[in-house]
């Protein structure tokens, strides 16, 4: 059969705006791989990716929970990776194994990381060049569109869980019940903690309550960081939040030694008393997604214990009315663009 000499994909039209192009089909260099998408999720990231104002983004293929099949292989790709293989690309899309990050093992904090979305084109296309070391393996069990989420929400929560310092038995609070939270709720479930979601409305009780969680605190109508004091205290608090003043609010809600991951990205500064660290011994930490290993650990874990995404899914020509569900918060809980000619024969699952 012969080869297509051309590919669509959504590119980066100017701020907020994606639309339809053709492409000619790449050609991988040395260390790189082209992969045929299979899914590819939409994350709030996307939005704030398209959302960039310079005209030098504009084109730029937005698109960072990525499954795919090898079809073509550079010279110089190891050898575990090969044609017709199933892998995945998150949001950090290659290291440099060069640098004194990679030196040390650290591949998530390399200071030359290729950037799905940012700084090489994603995944909101039918072909994507992907670098041989940001590639992850994908459980041959898992479907590709309920392993593309667990590559970025997944992953973000699964490392923030493992890290936070609370063993089994103890309360961890997952404050934001969305895209990340989801993942976060299921996952500390099953990690064995006291598993308590944080959000704002009603609408979302039932749902956290079917995710995992053992309670649902409506910010709208109790004082959450009072509400987990009466239960003890949180060994952890997870918080997806973006807003500064939220996240504050539920800070008194830590425990002695306890910690606050921060996985939400806002603009404010958080304001936080230093003897409340102090005095307390608590702790505030930033998480970001993670290694390719760190992804296969998410992977595998998900499939062990059935912890999966809730999904919509789009067709890929559809992908700017899914950033419009995205910003709108209309998503329940994830989208994941699919080819077109299969979107017809999927729904909606959880």
């Amino acid at each position: 059969m012969m080869q297509s000499t051309d590919y669509g994909a959504m590119e980066s039209a100017g701020p907020g705006l994606l639309r339809w192009s053709r492409r000619p089909r790449p050609t991988p260099a040395d260390d790189q791989v082209l992969l045929q998408v299979e899914a590819c999720g939409m994350c709030g990231a996307d939005v704030s990716d398209i959302a960039r104002p310079d005209a030098s983004h504009q084109r730029r293929v937005p698109g960072h929970e990525v499954i795919g099949r090898i079809i073509d292989r550079g010279s110089k790709v190891p050898a575990r990776w090969q044609v017709g293989q199933r892998v995945g690309v998150g949001r950090l899309g290659g290291h440099c194994n060069t640098c004194a990050y990679c030196r040390q093992g650290r591949f998530a904090l390399c200071t030359d990381q290729k950037v799905l979305g940012v700084s090489q084109d994603g995944g909101y296309a039918e072909l994507m060049l992907a670098t041989s070391t940001g590639l992850v393996s994908i459980p041959d069990e898992m479907e590709s569109t309920a392993a593309a989420p667990i590559l970025c929400a997944g992953l973000a929560t699964f490392n923030a869980l493992r890290r936070c310092g609370a063993a089994p038995g103890d309360t961890v609070a997952i404050h934001g019940v969305g895209g990340l939270g989801h993942m976060a709720i299921q996952y500390a479930r099953r990690m064995g903690f006291r598993v308590i979601a944080v959000g704002r409305g009603d609408d979302i009780a039932a749902a956290a309550i079917e995710l995992g969680a053992h309670h649902y605190l409506d910010t709208n109508h109790a004082d959450a960081a009072v509400e987990l004091q009466r239960l003890g205290g949180a060994q952890a608090i997870i918080t997806s939040v973006g807003d500064a003043e939220a996240v504050q609010l539920l800070l008194p809600g830590l425990a002695a030694g306890g910690t606050l991951v921060v996985l939400g990205v806002g603009k404010a500064p958080l304001s936080i008393a230093s003897g409340y660290l102090v005095g307390g011994e608590r702790t505030i930490q930033g998480s970001m997604t993670g290694s390719p290993d760190d992804s296969e650990r998410a992977l595998r874990f998900s499939e062990l214990t059935d912890a999966m995404p809730w999904i919509e899914y789009l067709p890929l020509s559809q992908a700017q009315q899914g950033l419009q569900r995205l910003m709108s918060g209309d998503a329940t809980f994830r989208i994941v663009l699919v080819p077109d000619e299969q979107a017809l024969t999927r729904e909606s699952v959880k």
